[in-house]
């Protein structure tokens, strides 16, 4: 059984894998994966920014490389916020024509009201080796407990925190003069390596659902920095 590309279809360089990436900062992973884009023939694309903070500093990133960009608050209305504001994002990766959801520092989780439509297309990139250290203070969390390596980790969005199907990981060794600037200083490193890597991944068909499970089959080929 071949089982169905999580992006859709097979996508080439003249017709790449159409993604929205959804920040809340500075934008980082996001700059270093338009610029990939944009100095490669990757097979997928960065249609549009979304942005839940109008202060994120990913806005003006995004705008100074020529990609869209668009800002959704979250509503006032404290018992309708989460659905309400995913409606509204729903509705912009529909007028972008958006195949791929791409998560980068986007710091709320996705509800069952999203996932309902966009579950098995979206994919995040955590700073460290899952399953450990999820949450919002992974490299807090990693200095705290005295471990000596940590990583990043690109995988599959479900409804938990951090939980979902692991695709890749990379290590990162934690240094004794670390502190937590430092330490995401040295993950995003591999972070920016890795999250192109691994969408090309998916645009290329290696991601796949079978029997309603994520299967990852990459052929064996060096791997660019």
């Amino acid at each position: 059984m071949t089982g169905t590309p999580v992006g859709g279809r097979v996508a080439t360089a003249a017709n790449p894998l159409r993604c929205a990436v959804l920040i809340s900062g500075s934008g980082s992973g996001m700059e270093a994966m338009v610029k990939a884009q944009q100095q490669h023939d990757l097979f997928h694309t960065t249609s549009v920014v979304i942005s839940n903070r109008s202060e994120a500093g990913g806005i003006q990133l995004a705008k100074k490389l020529g990609v869209k960009v668009e800002l959704v608050l979250p509503p006032n209305d404290a018992e309708n916020t989460r659905t309400s504001h995913e409606d509204l994002i729903m509705q912009i990766l529909q007028q972008y024509d958006i195949e791929f959801v791409v998560l980068s520092g986007y710091m709320r989780l996705l509800s069952p009201h999203i996932l309902e439509s966009w579950g098995g297309r979206i994919v995040n990139i955590h700073p460290s080796y899952l399953p450990h250290f999820p949450g919002a203070h992974a490299h807090r969390d990693v200095l705290a407990s005295g471990a000596r390596l940590t990583g990043c980790t690109v995988h599959m969005v479900d409804e938990g925190m951090d939980s979902g199907v692991v695709l890749a990981q990379e290590t990162v060794p934690v240094l004794g003069s670390d502190d937590e600037s430092s330490l995401s200083n040295r993950v995003k490193v591999e972070e920016h390596r890795l999250y192109p890597r691994v969408l090309s991944w998916i645009a290329q068909g290696f991601v796949t659902i079978k029997s309603g499970k994520v299967h990852l089959d990459v052929p064996q080929v060096p791997q660019d920095d």
